[in-house]
């Protein structure tokens, strides 16, 4: 009943995979890469149907970053999972993704977010009390506090809930001004 729903999915499976293939260092030169990353995108523009179009344009936005650098970004490695576990900037919120926006949190929480997830490629071994003593005095630049605030004022502005109470909040903080 279902067969030919499958044999369509497995067909855009087949895509993905080959788009895939097209990505990681392993599977030749970046120039060669990218030639085929620009067929599969080419192909799939081509063809009709909602799926397709919308996989060649994910491809498009994406195709600026996957192979920004040449060939000497693949000596550069990007463990994904291992950012993911042990919950460290990813991959793509540094340089991979290929849009413009550099994602909330590190727009947000960039200027101690940075340094701090990525000390360990400076200091291998693990920190000492000494190590972190420099620290203890450290504050969050008032840059960082306020797109905090302005994040925490959004949320409560989509929140259908919570608008009401801040709407009254910013009514009598203005007319407390006046």
């Amino acid at each position: 009943m279902v067969r030919p729903e499958q044999e369509v999915i497995r067909r855009h499976v087949a895509v993905v995979a080959e788009v895939a293939a097209t990505l990681g260092p392993a599977n030749g030169p970046c120039a060669r890469r990218e030639a085929d990353f620009g067929a599969v995108l080419g192909r799939l523009a081509g063809d009709e149907g909602p799926i397709p179009a919308h996989m060649a344009g994910v491809m498009g936005s994406f195709r600026a970053g996957l192979f920004a650098g040449g060939g000497a970004a693949d000596r550069v490695p990007d463990n994904l999972e291992l950012e993911r576990w042990f919950r460290l900037m990813k991959g793509h919120e540094r340089r991979i993704h290929g849009r413009r926006h550099a994602g909330v949190r590190i727009v947000q929480e960039g200027p101690t977010l940075a340094p701090a997830l990525d000390a360990r490629a400076a200091h291998p071994e693990p920190f000492r009390a000494e190590d972190l003593l420099p620290y203890r005095l450290a504050r969050v630049p008032d840059c960082q506090r306020q797109a905090i605030h302005r994040r925490k004022v959004m949320r409560k502005a989509r929140s259908k809930k919570r608008r009401p109470q801040l709407l009254a909040e910013l009514e009598r903080r203005y007319l407390g001004l006046s």
